[in-house]
């Protein structure tokens, strides 16, 4: 069993993406500039946005957040994304999520240029990655395709499990695991909260991919000896053990389930240095688009 560690890739990754930025600066050429938009105060999204303007600083590329309190109406916010899509100095941006109730994210994901959506959610971008245009695609996706071929683990005519259908993970995995590309050609399975024999197919799997939302949700007897397991999730839990009394958690059961594998990714550590770092990536991309 060898674990695919994400923070060392990032690491790494974050490295190479410096190079090129200080090689765009000694070009005399514009340095790339995300945009973060986050609106109200959730505690998952203030760590993540805070992750990304400290790997932006790391890497030599301009950062700028936006906060504004869970009451701002829906028409302002996207009277603030009207005015990122004509600032000629942002390259990317992105809006936070999840948003307050009151406002339509489709609405929200819609307003955002899709020459600046740098998360890759845009209808117009989706539809270039479901056709394997160039486009921008969703950081999460990105980063375990990255973290599979970094690993140079076998994916041609895999039987691949991604269990989860969301737009921003699910759904664009299944997509690119399938496509006619290295590190892909994949036969895909899809599956979700209502599959009824989800045990069946997971044990299928030579490479299971879940992002289902729920803390350890995958078990030892879910998963065959020798499949490659990528964990998409991370919950806080209650922890005895720990000074905080809490510590994080993926929706695989590490323990039970890592000693059948080949490889896996831990929680923390595995996929969500990856997400970030797929971001910058995608920032550099737009800058370099336009100048």
């Amino acid at each position: 069993m060898e674990i695919i560690d994400g923070k060392k890739v990032s690491t790494r990754i974050k490295e190479e993406i410096a190079e090129e930025v200080a090689r765009l600066l000694a070009e005399g050429k514009k340095i790339p500039h995300l945009a973060a938009v986050l609106v109200g105060n959730d505690g998952a999204s203030e760590t993540y946005v805070a992750s990304k303007v400290k790997a932006c600083q790391a890497v030599g590329i301009k950062s700028t957040e936006l906060r504004y309190g869970s009451d701002i109406a829906e028409e302002q916010l996207l009277e603030v994304i009207r005015q990122l899509n004509e600032d000629s100095d942002i390259d990317g941006f992105i809006v936070q999520l999840p948003l307050p109730k009151h406002i339509s994210e489709e609405r929200v994901l819609n307003t955002i240029h899709p020459d600046k959506d740098v998360d890759g959610f845009h209808p117009c971008n989706v539809g270039k990655m479901v056709l394997g245009l160039p486009t921008y695609l969703p950081a999460t996706p990105a980063g375990i395709m990255e973290l599979l071929a970094r690993y140079h683990i076998d994916t041609e005519g895999k039987h691949c499990v991604v269990v989860g259908r969301s737009n921003i993970v699910g759904t664009p995995m299944a997509v690119l695991m399938s496509r006619k590309a290295k590190h892909a050609n994949c036969t895909v399975t899809m599956c979700h909260s209502r599959t009824s024999n989800l045990k069946e197919i997971t044990r299928q799997a030579d490479i299971l991919i879940v992002a289902i939302g729920v803390p350890h949700f995958i078990t030892k007897d879910m998963v065959r000896e020798g499949c490659v397991v990528v964990d998409v999730g991370i919950h806080r839990v209650p922890s005895e053990t720990t000074k905080s009394g809490w510590k994080l958690v993926g929706d695989v059961d590490f323990e039970q389930v890592a000693p059948s594998c080949s490889y896996i990714t831990p929680v923390p550590g595995g996929v969500g240095p990856m997400t970030i770092v797929s971001l910058l990536q995608n920032t550099i991309k737009a800058c370099k688009a336009k100048h």
